[in-house]
C-alpha cells in the first residue's frame, strides 16, 4: 500500500507535458520570460482579455512566475500550459483551466485560451484544448470543465464547439469591456458527454496513429 501511495504521489508532483501532432504542452519556466510577456502584451492577441494583458515586463515576470509556482502547489488550483510548436519550439500560445471546486464526484474547471496572431484559423488552439480536455478527464479527475467568450469572438466560440462543448448560455450585456457592456457565450462539457462524443474518438484515432 505504502508503494501505491508513493507512486501516485509521483505523479500528482511530476510537471505536465502533454503531446499532440504538431504541439508540446509543457509547464513554464522562468526562462520563459520573453516570449511570454511579447504574448500577454500584445494588444490585438489580448483583445478579449483585458483583465490578464500586462503591460510591463514586471507584470509579466510576475503572472509567469504564478504559473511556475503552481506546479508546486497542493492541492494544484490553476493548469495553464505553454503551447511550443513540436518542430520548432515556437511559441504558439497557453491553454488550460483553473480548479473552482473539488466536490466527492471531480473537479469542476474554468477553462480558458489565447495564442498568437500568424497561429489563428489553424486548428493549432482547437488541437490543443482538445488534449487539454482529454487530460482533465482522464488524468486529473475533472467531471465538468465551463468556458465562454465576448459573442463578436467567433474564432474562440469555434474552438469550443469543434471541440465538443454544449452552448449553455447567451447573456446579454454581462461584461464591462472597452467601454461598453458586453455580450458573453458560455459553454460546458461534462465527463459522461467527452465519453460519448467527438473529442474522445478523435483522441483515439490520433493515439493510434503515433
Amino acid at each position: 500500500m505504502k508503494e501505491i501511495i508513493t507512486e501516485e504521489k509521483k505523479r500528482e508532483n511530476a510537471p505536465i507535458r502533454l503531446e499532440t501532432a504538431r504541439m508540446i504542452l509543457r509547464e513554464h519556466c522562468p526562462e520563459d520570460l520573453e516570449s511570454h510577456h511579447a504574448l500577454l502584451s500584445d494588444p490585438e492577441v489580448m483583445y478579449y482579455l483585458p483583465d490578464i494583458m500586462t503591460h510591463s515586463l514586471e507584470e509579466s515576470r510576475q503572472d509567469l512566475m504564478t504559473s511556475v509556482g503552481a506546479v508546486g502547489t497542493r492541492p494544484r488550483k490553476e493548469y495553464f500550459l505553454r503551447m511550443e510548436e513540436r518542430e520548432t519550439g515556437e511559441l504558439i500560445g497557453e491553454t488550460g483551466y483553473t480548479v473552482l471546486e473539488e466536490t466527492p464526484v471531480g473537479k469542476l474547471v474554468h477553462a480558458g485560451y489565447f495564442s498568437r496572431k500568424k497561429f489563428w484559423g489553424k486548428g493549432y488552439m482547437t488541437e490543443a484544448f482538445r488534449e487539454v480536455l482529454r487530460f482533465a478527464f482522464e488524468e486529473d479527475g475533472v467531471c465538468r470543465v465551463t468556458t465562454g467568450c465576448d459573442r463578436e469572438n467567433k474564432g474562440s466560440e469555434m474552438v469550443m464547439m469543434k471541440s465538443g462543448m454544449i452552448k449553455e448560455a447567451d447573456m446579454k450585456k454581462k461584461v464591462w469591456m472597452h467601454g461598453q457592456l458586453r455580450d458573453r457565450v458560455e459553454y460546458r462539457l461534462l465527463k459522461e458527454e467527452w465519453e460519448s462524443g467527438p473529442g474522445r474518438s478523435q483522441r483515439t484515432e490520433r493515439s493510434r496513429e503515433l
